[in-house]
C-alpha cells in the first residue's frame, strides 16, 4: 500500500501517463504491487539549493516495513527514473522514506494494524 508523492518544478505533458509510469517504477523498485497511491504536484516556485533549476521532493510512505538497508538502492533507482523522465539531476532532489507504523494509517474505517491482524499477518 505504498503512497508516493512527488512535488517538482518540472511540468509534465501528461500527468496521468507520468503518474502511471511512476507507479510502475515503484512496483519494480519496491516489489509491492497492490494499492499504490501516486500523486504529482507541479510547483513552479520550488527552489532547491537556492535556484529554480529542475528539482523535486518525493516522499514514499508504507506501513509494510521497507528495510532501511535497501533505501540507498531504492534511491538510486528512483533518481535514475526521475532524471530520465523529468531531466532532474541526482543532486537536485530529496526522497524521504517514511514508515509510520500500521497503527498510524487508517483504511476501511479502521487502521492497518487491525486489518493485518484480521488477515493473520
Amino acid at each position: 500500500m505504498p503512497i508516493l508523492e512527488i512535488t517538482t518544478n518540472v511540468k509534465v505533458n501528461d500527468e496521468k501517463a507520468f503518474t502511471s509510469a511512476l507507479a510502475k517504477e515503484g512496483i519494480n523498485v519496491l516489489g509491492m504491487d497492490k494499492y499504490w497511491t501516486v500523486m504529482y504536484k507541479y510547483n513552479e516556485g520550488l527552489i532547491f539549493a537556492g535556484t529554480h533549476e529542475p528539482a523535486f521532493y518525493m516522499t514514499i510512505l508504507t506501513v509494510l516495513g521497507l528495510p532501511t538497508s535497501n533505501n540507498s538502492d531504492y534511491s538510486k533507482k528512483f533518481f535514475a527514473f526521475l532524471e530520465t523522465e523529468l531531466g532532474v539531476p541526482h543532486d537536485r532532489g530529496y526522497i524521504v522514506f517514511n514508515d509510520p507504523g500500521p497503527d498510524r494509517l487508517g483504511f476501511q474505517s479502521t487502521t492497518f494494524d487491525v486489518l493485518l491482524k484480521q488477515m493473520g499477518k
